[in-house]
């Protein structure tokens, strides 16, 4: 931390609201994504500094970026972020030491940046990436044991979980930026496990609180990522709601897993929070029980277990259409440690890649429902209510077993620590619309 100026605790912006107490969004973070200013224009890169937002492109064509590295100053001509991940964690990080010192209320030409510089009030997020695949993960202990519980009360946790990161290929092409409406999905559902099913739309509809990484740079077909090289090949980091149509699930899931119970929509934040960025919050891999099985040695590694998890404070919060109605402004329902995580994201990476798969920049892969110990820690209703049984009262009479149409599901997360300037995510956000 001490060598990066980037995350220097004592650095300012002269952009005023980046100096503001809580925001997201210091001269620290500086997290990267893609915006429209007017429908029917081509999305821009941009970066995330205070209340403002800093388009990329406009700043690269006013000489501002000049001296970065060819392929660096090519990317921003994309309406993604992926030909910039593909300069790997070397181009990210030189683009982001140039922008920090732009946005430093040391710079001597602010007038300059000022005028590349849009208000993120009058922008629209889109996607960051064209993602080409996604992969989602299964790596809470604590969200495992409690959904193993709920099925098998006395082998909560089957015998290959604390040995190999679990996770499943998801759908690339129905993740969705934050704001964008779910519909609710139709499917097979069964009131007994041995059937018959009958068709028609979700009544278990939920969310799950997830963190996702982005990969940068890389590996080619055949080759796999050493666990110690893992972090190379991640960008950023952005929260997830894996949504999940929970009776379609409970039919489907065997004998192979998740299927259409997941693959109607993902929401994830529109920013992503780069590695740099995150470098002040990192913390130990979570520490294993006396009785735990070592990792297998490719999924062991010293600075992994020193320093590969990332302290990051999860929240769910929920606003019911009767509560938006009334005005009344949304309740949380839960706070969770990303430290509590099982396996680390460089871990999840490496065993992915293990086999020879070739991961692609602006490939996605999420960390799976983040949980905790504690009823108030649950990242999902599936765990909250205990699978139904257990309906959540809110402040204004309503229950909740799972979600309503008209629900909006709102995740935030942050990172802090004392003598660090705390830095955000955004917000991950989406509004559940009737089945069509």
């Amino acid at each position: 931390m001490t060598h990066d100026p980037t995350i220097d605790p004592n650095l300012r912006s002269w952009v005023e609201a980046a100096n503001a107490g809580g925001t997201d969004f210091p001269i620290q973070n500086l997290p990267l994504g893609c915006f429209i200013v007017v429908d029917g224009q081509a999305a821009r890169s941009g970066v995330a500094i205070g209340d403002r937002v800093l388009d990329l492109r406009a700043a690269r064509d006013a000489g501002l970026f000049d001296g970065l590295r060819t392929d660096v100053l090519e990317a921003l001509d994309a309406e993604s972020l992926t030909p910039l991940f593909a300069t790997g964690r070397t181009g990210l990080a030189a683009l982001r030491r140039r922008v920090s010192e732009l946005l430093a209320s040391s710079f001597a030409q602010q007038g300059r940046v000022a005028d590349v510089l849009v208000p993120m009030a009058a922008v629209r997020m889109t996607m960051p990436a064209e993602v080409g695949d996604y992969t989602d993960f299964y790596a809470s202990i604590d969200h495992a044991t409690n959904v193993g519980s709920m099925f098998r009360p006395d082998n909560p946790l089957l015998p290959n979980y604390k040995h190999v990161p679990i996770g499943y290929h998801g759908r690339a092409s129905s993740l969705v930026v934050s704001g964008t409406a779910v519909k609710r999905p139709h499917g097979q559902t069964s009131a007994k496990p041995e059937g018959p099913p009958s068709w028609g739309a979700s009544a278990r509809l939920d969310y799950e609180l997830e963190v996702g990484a982005f990969i940068a740079g890389g590996n080619a077909l055949g080759h796999a990522i050493p666990l110690g090289e893992a972090e190379q090949h991640l960008a950023g980091l952005v929260l997830v709601n894996d949504w999940s149509a929970r009776d379609v699930q409970t039919w489907e899931y065997q004998p192979l897993g998740p299927f259409l119970a997941k693959n109607f929509a993902t929401t994830l934040s529109p920013w992503v929070v780069t590695l740099d960025a995150l470098a002040p919050f990192r913390v130990p891999a979570r520490t294993r029980e006396a009785t735990d099985p070592a990792p297998l040695p490719y999924l062991l590694d010293a600075a992994n277990e020193r320093a590969g998890g990332f302290g990051i404070t999860l929240e769910v919060w929920l606003q019911t259409a009767k509560m938006r109605e009334a005005g009344d402004a949304p309740v949380r329902l839960s706070q969770g440690d990303f430290t509590r995580m099982y396996w680390t994201m460089a871990q999840m990476l490496a065993h992915h890649a293990s086999n020879g798969c070739n991961m692609r920049p602006g490939d996605l892969f999420a960390s799976g429902t983040v949980s905790g110990p504690t009823k108030d820690s649950r990242g999902c209703l599936l765990e909250l209510t205990w699978r139904g049984t257990e309906p959540l009262a809110l402040p204004n009479g309503e229950t909740r077993t799972f979600l309503a149409d008209g629900d909006e599901v709102i995740m935030r997360g942050w990172c802090e620590r004392p003598g660090a300037v705390r830095i955000g995510f955004g917000e991950c956000r989406g509004v559940v619309l009737p089945a069509v």
